[in-house]
């Protein structure tokens, strides 16, 4: 089903908003939300609303905080979450970055006790905007085993990176295991089989039903080097913001435990080094006109992909399963019922 960008913005504010989460924060979640599905990341898009919704009525999610904060170095900002909504906690913090940014060149927000944050190339792209540099790290629960395991023991463990240049921003967003959960739950959603490389079931053996793949674990991109890559911010996030590890972390796939992950914003002050703006542009043009493998597939950079899919998907619509839409549509029914009683 096609639907429109705004009117589903609107009914995710609305269902939001009835579990008293302040208005300015509700436009941030509900922001984020569909902008992952105009960029094709289902995954991270509405499906996650019921949830959140369920961690909202739960006290799992505190529908007013953007946090507390203090300055533990000079340039590094500790971050209390307070249970807030993970994109407003996140951008508050962004925030409080950019104030220090021009003054020093470079600061860093280690953010613990947030609810799950989301796409992370929204925060890179934010950035970006602001003519800042940005990395972004986060972990999860124990989804995906190192390479040679067949135990979840590592998160999905995304990052991204954002760097403006004089045209459009590279922006890259992966996480460092096969897939994420999130596009799993999504091929569940769907009723699509998966691929039989993406994981194994609970038994350890590779499986193309995302029933049994939710029980089991992912596999790590690139074998041995996603692996290393998702120890490293596993490690790297845990070391800064003092979250627990994966085996440990719950709430990001539940309404039942309060989020326990950590996450990591770093901003840049391109100023700070030698480069130019026209200088990154052009290099990512030549790359764009390097001979293609395929001669009707021309080679992109990261980022190009997702605004190819943003444009259309604001012409025609955004393509939701029936099933998710007519849930949502309730979620707002509800949520204005409960406001009527009040």
């Amino acid at each position: 089903m096609l639907l429109s960008a705004e009117g589903l913005r609107e009914i995710a504010e609305r269902a939001l908003s009835a579990q008293r989460v302040a208005p300015s924060h509700a436009r941030i979640q509900a922001d984020l939300l569909i902008e992952a599905e105009l960029r094709g990341l289902p995954s991270h898009g509405l499906q996650r609303l019921p949830r959140l919704v369920a961690r909202l009525k739960a006290g799992l999610a505190h529908p007013m905080t953007s946090g507390s904060a203090h300055w533990s170095r000079h340039g590094v900002l500790s971050v209390d979450g307070e249970r807030g909504l993970g994109p407003v906690v996140v951008m508050r913090a962004m925030e409080q970055l950019a104030a220090q940014v021009p003054q020093q060149g470079i600061a860093l927000a280690a953010i613990r006790n947030a609810n799950h944050i989301g796409m992370l190339a929204y925060y890179a792209e934010a950035a970006t905007a602001r003519g800042y540099i940005a990395i972004v790290l986060s972990t999860s629960e124990a989804l995906v085993h190192p390479y040679g395991g067949i135990e979840a023991m590592l998160g999905t463990n995304p990052i991204a990176i954002g760097i403006p240049t004089e045209a459009d921003p590279f922006i890259l967003d992966l996480a460092t295991s096969r897939v994420s959960m999130g596009k799993i739950h999504h091929h569940a959603l769907t009723g699509n089989p998966i691929p039989d490389d993406w994981a194994v079931d609970a038994h350890g053996c590779r499986t193309t039903d995302p029933e049994a793949a939710k029980t089991g674990a992912i596999a790590p991109f690139g074998e041995a080097k996603g692996y290393g890559l998702g120890l490293g911010v596993e490690l790297l996030v845990a070391a800064l913001a003092g979250s627990t590890f994966a085996p440990e972390v719950r709430g990001t796939l539940d309404a039942v435990d309060v989020a326990n992950k950590g996450d990591v914003l770093i901003l840049v002050d391109p100023a700070s080094g030698s480069g130019t703006a026209a200088g990154l542009a052009a290099y990512l043009d030549r790359l764009r006109a390097s001979r293609p493998a395929d001669p009707d597939r021309p080679v992109a950079v990261p980022g190009d992909g997702m605004r190819a899919r943003r444009a259309r998907a604001l012409s025609t619509g955004i393509d939701l399963p029936d099933s998710l839409h007519d849930e949502i549509r309730a979620l707002a029914r509800v949520a204005e019922r409960e406001k009527e009683t009040k």
